[in-house]
């Protein structure tokens, strides 16, 4: 077991609001240099690089698609600016829903490609400083969808699954060179993304009986970025109040 190198960087992707941005927040509360990635919401991820700031951390908001921009050159970037990326938390997602037959292969692509292929490719990549440093986590937000069904989310619920079984099969891979890859699964969490669900009746299904938040699935991504982390690897924790219980 190492432990962090100091001036260790972590790139939480799609992290301008809801829970990317708590997650941000945690890890720089617990000594991470944050590099806070966004796609379209300048001001959120510049309001959660003050946040962090203010807290008395350091962070730096990069803007780049991650479906489409070259990852290698998103992490030269943030390793000239900040330090070598050496936790990952692939964050960024998207959902567009809709009953199987209803669904357009647009629908399908575009799911597929924000929400596990940018996951894959940011991973590869990001991995060769991490074995290199002896010294990684990566952390994939997947959902709770993954491996249970949910009517209307095929597109999401194959996407996440995918994360799951990526996380697994990776973390294999690298247990011996000090990376640990890991998800986690939120429930039903209040964000933007929940907002225009019925909630009543999705929190009659939870065992809590409640929306969780996005600050409660931050706890768990600094966790399993720490040190204490270090002897758990391709697992899953579900924070969803009991759904998958």
């Amino acid at each position: 077991m190492s432990p962090r190198p100091e001036h260790a960087t972590a790139l939480v992707t799609g992290a301008s609001k809801g829970i990317g941005s708590a997650i941000a927040k945690a890890l720089a509360g617990d000594g991470w240099v944050v590099a806070v990635n966004y796609r379209s919401d300048e001001a959120g991820a510049q309001a959660a690089v003050a946040a962090i700031e203010e807290a008395g951390g350091k962070a730096k908001a990069f803007h780049a698609d991650v479906t489409t921009s070259d990852p290698k050159a998103l992490l030269k970037e943030i390793e000239a600016e900040l330090g070598p990326v050496l936790a990952l938390v692939n964050n960024a997602g998207v959902a567009r829903d809709g009953l199987a037959v209803q669904l357009t292969d647009d629908d399908w692509d575009t799911v597929i490609a924000t929400n596990l292929s940018p996951a894959f490719r940011l991973t590869r990549d990001a991995l060769r400083s991490m074995m290199k440093a002896r010294y990684g986590r990566v952390v994939n937000i997947a959902s709770v969808v993954g491996p249970r069904a949910n009517v209307g989310q095929s597109n999401y619920a194959a996407a996440k699954a995918g994360l799951i079984g990526m996380t697994k099969t990776i973390a294999a891979e690298v247990a011996r060179r000090g990376v640990t890859v890991n998800a986690v699964a939120p429930g039903f969490i209040a964000t933007d993304m929940t907002a225009e669900l019925a909630t009543d009746e999705v929190v009659k299904a939870i065992p809590a009986r409640r929306q969780g938040t996005p600050e409660e699935v931050a706890a768990a991504v600094r966790f399993l970025a720490s040190e204490d982390a270090s002897y758990i690897t391709g697992t899953t924790v579900y924070v969803d109040g009991g759904m998958s219980a």
